[in-house]
């Protein structure tokens, strides 16, 4: 019998776990955590980093192929023109054409074809980088025989791209190689520099001279077109243009005339010529030898030949018109300053001329080796005596010497716009001797600073300004490539010279010329002329071999024009070889603006001749 009734609930033990608990829970919040995150992720991309993305994926569908400007033209004070633009046909290529499979086909023609090895081209497709939208140039300046195979292999080749450029030409070559210097392609340490400032690879950009002192102005900026390509990179369409806006023109104080004249004069001498309006500095020629082809740097790539004419012994790169050399006797300008100024000596004084004189046990030896006898300021500068500035330069003694040679402008820059190319020079002082030499200033010192020798360096651009001086009045004047039409007294400063010290120099220098080392530049085919010579002593290797100088201004009454000729290692005298290159260029100068007003130049001896 049954005592207890099994219960209802009873039976087979349940072992079902599945939904049990917390699992259910788990799931539902993983889930929406899930799907919340996805959601988050999408907003994300659609609504914060949308316009980025879809930035990428126009760049994929659109390709700008970039429109170079054109550089600004040059011109002179007179509208020649001096620097221009020409259009080669060059070859370009997509930044990922090395990539592709048509790769192994197409390097080895196009190397073949443009004389450029596959490495060379690899390596500028690389620093553009495979998302660069910009067409790369991998060669320039295509000759006839070239562009014939490009369209021979055209089926080979379809990702290359030709077309024509913008490249730098100038029209009179070496003439005005150091004053309008040239334009190169960037180098990568260039690029990396001026990136920020817009420059891409494959830039142009000025590297010397004006092209570098005016880059902004000369640049331009650059155009294109907007082009829809398909997948594999071929244009379907135009979708845009944007003018490529060419750089300003520059018109330059330059006489193209007067620098033709003074690079013939200068001849195949190493040296310079320096030719300024002394009223405001504006510089009419500026010539140095031995000089360049500013042309061959448009080239895509440079000869052995073309590396060997501007790397040369001789720096045919280096503008001599604003490097340092002593100036020797044009120096006795500011001696004469000195003196008049300091109130020592009075335009009055009258010295004794030596041979030589002893000073401090040291013999200074006159240039003729006899002296000249009594002589005042006018006659020391009419025939350069040493021995009589010897004196002024011991009477006014160092400091006074270095501070007038200061005020005329030597020993720092002269504000010109090739600040990188131009040197400031040397005047030396106690603290220069000091620190370079471990000694005091002497008298001595003092002596050879006065004639211009010593440690003295000047540049001749430098030398030009000095001698403005005396033909403006009395004001140093800044140096200047870029016309305009601001007046005179914005380009000067007055040096506050006592009118008489202006005059005694004026009627020095006149007196050089008219009676004495400079009697070639007295000619009845040229107006008045006043000016001063310089021979400095110099050494070429073992060599005595000295540098000349002559600066001369005229008409000498009224100056409009100022020359100074520098001929390096020359061997000769300032008025023997100097100064009849100033002669050649004041003859064209005169005889081209006064037409029949003063004698016209012997036949044997016409303007533009070549003197070497």
């Amino acid at each position: 019998m049954t005592l207890l009734k099994p219960s209802p609930f009873g039976g087979k033990k349940n072992t079902r776990t599945v939904g049990r608990s917390f699992q259910p829970t788990f799931l539902i919040v993983f889930t929406l955590l899930m799907l919340t995150g996805i959601g988050a992720r999408l907003a994300y991309l659609q609504i914060v980093e949308g316009a980025n993305h879809r930035k990428r994926a126009e760049a994929n569908r659109i390709r700008m192929i970039p429109k170079q400007p054109e550089r600004g033209n040059i011109f002179d004070r007179n509208g020649k023109l001096l620097a221009s633009t020409r259009y080669p046909r060059s070859v370009y290529l997509w930044p990922m054409a090395h990539t592709k499979p048509s790769w192994s086909v197409v390097a080895p023609r196009l190397s073949k074809i443009l004389d450029v090895s596959q490495e060379e081209m690899e390596k500028k497709l690389e620093e553009a980088g495979a998302n660069s939208s910009s067409l790369i140039r991998v060669a320039r300046d295509l000759n006839e025989a070239q562009i014939t195979a490009l369209k021979e292999y055209e089926s080979e080749l379809k990702d290359v791209e030709i077309s024509t450029e913008a490249v730098r030409y100038y029209p009179h070559g070496k003439e005005l190689a150091h004053v309008l210097g040239y334009t190169r392609e960037l180098t990568p340490e260039q690029l990396k520099e001026r990136k920020q400032e817009g420059y891409r690879l494959g830039d142009v950009i000025g590297q010397m001279g004006v092209e570098k002192a005016y880059e902004k102005m000369l640049r331009g900026e650059w155009g294109g077109q907007q082009v829809e390509v398909d997948g594999a990179g071929r244009p379907l369409r135009v979708l845009g243009e944007k003018q490529a806006k060419a750089g300003n023109d520059l018109h330059l104080t330059i006489d193209l005339e007067m620098q033709k004249t003074a690079e013939k004069a200068l001849g195949d001498r190493n040296g310079a010529i320096v030719a300024l309006d002394p009223k405001n500095g504006a510089v009419l020629a500026m010539v140095s030898h031995p000089t360049f082809d500013p042309n061959i740097f448009s080239k895509q790539k440079l000869t052995q030949k073309d590396w060997e004419t501007v790397q040369g012994a001789e720096h045919p790169l280096v503008n001599r018109a604003l490097s340092a050399f002593p100036p020797a006797s044009t120096f006795k300008i500011v001696t004469a300053t000195a003196g008049l100024e300091s109130g020592k000596f009075s335009p009055s004084t009258v010295l004794q001329t030596y041979g030589s004189l002893t000073i401090g046990g040291t013999r200074f030896g006159e240039w003729n080796h006899a002296g000249f006898g009594p002589l005042g300021f006018v006659g020391a500068l009419q025939w350069s005596s040493d021995t009589f500035f010897y004196q002024i330069g011991r009477g006014v003694g160092g400091p006074t010497l270095i501070e007038w040679t200061h005020k005329y402008g030597f020993g720092k820059k002269t504000g010109f716009e090739f600040a990188n190319e131009e040197t400031k020079g040397l005047v030396p002082d106690e603290t220069w001797k000091q620190k370079v030499w471990k000694m005091p200033w002497t008298v001595g010192d003092s002596i050879n600073m006065s004639i211009g020798q010593g440690a003295l360096q000047t540049t001749p651009l430098q030398v030009a300004i000095m001698f403005a001086v005396p033909a403006n009045g009395g004001y140093r004047v800044q140096p200047h490539l870029l016309k305009d039409n601001e007046q005179a007294k914005s380009w000067r400063e007055s040096l506050n010279m006592k009118p008489t010290t202006i005059s005694v120099l004026r009627q020095g220098l006149r007196k050089v010329v008219a009676e004495g080392t400079g009697k070639v530049l007295n000619k009845p085919t040229i107006p008045p002329v006043a000016g001063k010579s310089g021979t400095a002593e110099a050494w070429k290797g073992h060599v005595k071999q000295n540098h000349a100088w002559f600066g001369a201004y005229a008409p000498a009454d009224q100056p409009e024009i100022l020359i100074v000729a520098f001929a390096e290692h020359s061997g000769g005298g300032g008025g023997s070889v100097a100064a009849p290159m100033i002669l050649d260029i004041m003859q064209e100068y005169f005889y081209r603006k006064y037409p029949g007003k003063y004698q016209k130049p012997e036949s044997e001896n016409p303007p533009n001749s070549r003197r070497n």
